[in-house]
């Protein structure tokens, strides 16, 4: 499983208090996380190099990433939803890209802070939950946009 390695990885890191972490942190770790599990996935799929590449900038764009939120935030319990406002109200030092909608990208950050949550703390069995129902739950988008 991928998260099994994930802990094997994680472990192998000097352990430090999730509080000491700031969302932007959070999420800049979640969003290699989303990213690795987003291509896993497609490898399991058995498609072509070049298709999985197309498909997997699709699943890891801003608004991809903010709809994704919106399909779990009824789920998520109360730290879990304060580490996706957190995320979502932090402020970068640089501008979302041009290519991405603002609220998209602010949202989308929230999700990456929430996956870097659950990951940094060892909630690996939560973060495969929630990963695989936030995409069931917007699989039709990928279903649309694999078609194309």
């Amino acid at each position: 499983m991928l998260y099994e390695a994930l802990d094997v990885m994680r472990l192998s890191f000097p352990a430090r208090d999730i509080r000491e972490y700031n969302p932007l942190q959070m999420a800049y770790i979640g969003d290699t996380v989303h990213d690795l599990y987003v291509r896993s996935l497609l490898l399991a799929g058995g498609m072509t190099v070049g298709r999985m590449h197309r498909q997997a900038v699709r699943m890891v764009s801003a608004s991809a990433q903010a709809k994704m939120l919106a399909a779990i935030e009824p789920d998520l319990n109360e730290q879990e939803a304060d580490a996706a406002r957190r995320g979502r109200n932090a402020q970068a030092k640089h501008p979302a890209p041009r290519h991405a909608d603002p609220a998209d990208y602010a949202h989308a950050t929230g999700l990456e802070a929430l996956w870097g949550y659950l990951y940094l703390s060892g909630q690996t069995q939560r973060l495969d939950t929630l990963m695989k129902l936030a995409l069931s739950r917007t699989e039709e988008l990928w279903q649309k946009q694999n078609s194309k």
